[in-house]
């Protein structure tokens, strides 16, 4: 069974400035089925919250943590969760 979850991911490294909440907005929509959002924090991290089938957000996650990101990705931090809901979409914030 491939049941909906929540992924929140914290991106460091030199990931604000590079695209990198444009292309994780296009991975999401490509991969399909996940909304969500992407948003640079204060602190030069990127947070990313992914709502979708399990499957798909781990595919999300594998490509965050890739080398196929732009900038420079030194770790990725998460936490699975429940889906909230509210997302239509998933939007670059």
């Amino acid at each position: 069974m491939n049941e909906d979850v929540r992924l929140t991911a914290w991106v460091r490294g030199r990931v604000q400035g590079v695209g990198f909440r444009w292309f994780t907005r296009e991975n999401a929509l490509e991969i399909g089925g996940i909304t969500g959002f992407a948003l640079n924090l204060d602190d030069g991290r990127v947070q990313v919250v992914a709502e979708g089938p399990r499957e798909n957000c781990h595919r999300l996650l594998e490509w965050l943590r890739s080398a196929d990101t732009p900038g420079r990705v030194d770790g990725v931090t998460e936490i699975w969760g429940t889906p909230r809901g509210g997302y239509t979409s998933f939007a670059i914030r």
